[in-house]
């Protein structure tokens, strides 16, 4: 298995460090709008409403879906970056003798949430 893993390694690298970029610049600034911004009453209640988000994730210009891309994106790449940040813990923690039957399981679940999310998005 572990040469299973060794193979795919760049793929998992690639969505590693998409998964950062999305997790510390977009998501850092989505909890900062609605977590902080929008409670303390600086961030209009419109510009939240439920229509204007569908809106936005379902925006097809030049029909090309741009939202549902997105909304994968933010959905499914830190998906990715946890389960390798999980795999490098565990690999720090029991050393590297169960490094591919960690890697696989958790691996397994990044996928699985990746389907999900496609299925969730694709269903907009």
């Amino acid at each position: 298995m572990k040469s299973v893993l060794l193979r795919i390694e760049p793929v998992i690298w690639l969505l590693f460090g998409q998964g950062i970029l999305i997790g510390t610049i977009l998501l850092t600034a989505w909890l900062l709008v609605v977590g902080i911004l929008n409670p303390l009453g600086m961030v209009s209640p419109d510009a939240l409403a439920y229509s204007r988000a569908y809106a936005l994730a379902t925006a097809s210009p030049f029909g090309i879906p741009i939202g549902q891309l997105i909304l994968l994106a933010i959905l499914v790449l830190p998906l990715w970056k946890g389960a390798h940040h999980v795999r490098s813990l565990a690999v720090d923690f029991w050393g590297g003798d169960h490094d591919a039957a960690v890697g696989s399981v958790l691996y397994a679940i990044a996928a699985v949430g990746t389907v999900l999310g496609i299925i969730a998005v694709v269903r907009l």
